[in-house]
């Protein structure tokens, strides 16, 4: 596992950077990404973003300069091979890079991880892994602020606090520390403005968003005596409505809105398969709930993808077992 101390030292012997991260990338992904970006550039570094799936639109304000780019092996593979170092951000394994994995696999460079979910794959050489943190902005800014890499400038900090309040649920999961509170209260004063940011999060929403969600709720069940809820959205509602696969981000929350509910699934299905989010109370582990369908993550939140698999079929059962998993809730 990397010291900050010995990151510094790494990043600033290497002169050329790809960072990337996970398939459809959230707040966490596209901010701690940013951050660490502006960061190197402050030391005058080559660097480049390239993702395998595009800004989503409600973090497009994060990256008013475009410095984020989607992967075309045309356009991006020379980079990639020719970079001294590979960075991965909001991600521990290699596959969540998606069209992007050949290349990676085939010019492996000295690459790490920064991340905080759980069960790291061994693709990388290093990585700082810290699943009780509630961001890897949290990540980023510690390092910033212990190592003085770079000096915090409103872009990173933008950046990072995006980054924090999209992942600790504007401070309301479990993972939010006293730590948390006093990293974003020193992006304040680096000149964040937080009324703003929420705003251009989370109330900008185009009108097929919101009828997606009145979709959504609309499917609302309850099983396991009322202590499991899920929804879900088929393909032909976003076709219907003209929405894409990134104006559902967030939905799953509300399957935890439910007075008595301990465990929250939301299925998405599209062309060839589903994926399914999962969300608990308490002890309750999703991360291992996720795993027995091919996922994972935290313990509790966590995710699965589904790919050529029937929803109708497989929904039963991931309804099924989260009820069994009603047992480690104490």
């Amino acid at each position: 596992m990397l010291s900050y101390k010995k990151l510094a030292e790494i990043l600033n012997s290497n002169k050329s950077f790809v960072i990337s991260s996970h398939i459809n990338p959230d707040g966490d992904a596209i901010g701690s990404e940013l951050g660490l970006y502006y960061a190197l550039m402050k030391n005058n570094k080559n660097v480049k973003i390239i993702n395998h799936s595009p800004v989503p639109r409600e973090l497009k304000f994060l990256d008013a300069e475009k410095v984020v780019e989607k992967y075309s092996p045309r356009k991006h593979n020379k980079f990639i091979a020719e970079a001294d170092m590979h960075i991965f951000v909001d991600i521990n394994q290699i596959d969540r890079v998606a069209s992007m994995e050949k290349v990676f696999r085939k010019n492996r460079k000295y690459s790490i991880y920064i991340d905080h979910h759980r069960d790291p794959d061994d693709f990388v050489n290093d990585m700082i892994l810290k699943p009780e943190i509630g961001s890897v902005g949290e990540i980023i800014f510690d390092f910033l602020d212990k190592t003085k890499f770079a000096p915090i400038d409103l872009k990173i900090a933008n950046s990072l606090y995006a980054a924090i309040i999209t992942d600790t649920g504007s401070f309301r999961f479990e993972r939010t520390s006293p730590k948390t509170h006093i990293i974003a209260s020193k992006l304040l004063r680096a000149g964040v403005n937080p009324k703003r940011i929420y705003e251009l999060l989370y109330e900008h929403d185009k009108i097929n968003r919101l009828k997606l969600l009145g979709k959504a709720l609309s499917s609302i069940r309850l099983d396991g005596k009322g202590k499991v809820s899920s929804m879900v959205l088929r393909l032909k509602d976003i076709k219907e409505v003209g929405g894409t696969e990134s104006d559902i981000e967030g939905f799953v929350s509300y399957t935890l809105t439910l007075e008595g509910v301990r465990i929250g699934l939301f299925f998405l299905e599209f062309e060839d398969g589903f994926k399914v989010s999962y969300r608990s109370r308490g002890t309750i582990p999703m991360n291992k709930l996720a795993g027995e369908f091919g996922g994972g993550g935290h313990i509790n939140a966590a995710g699965s993808r589904l790919d050529g698999k029937s929803i109708d079929e497989y929904m039963p059962k991931v309804i099924a077992k989260a009820v069994e998993y009603l047992k480690y809730d104490k």
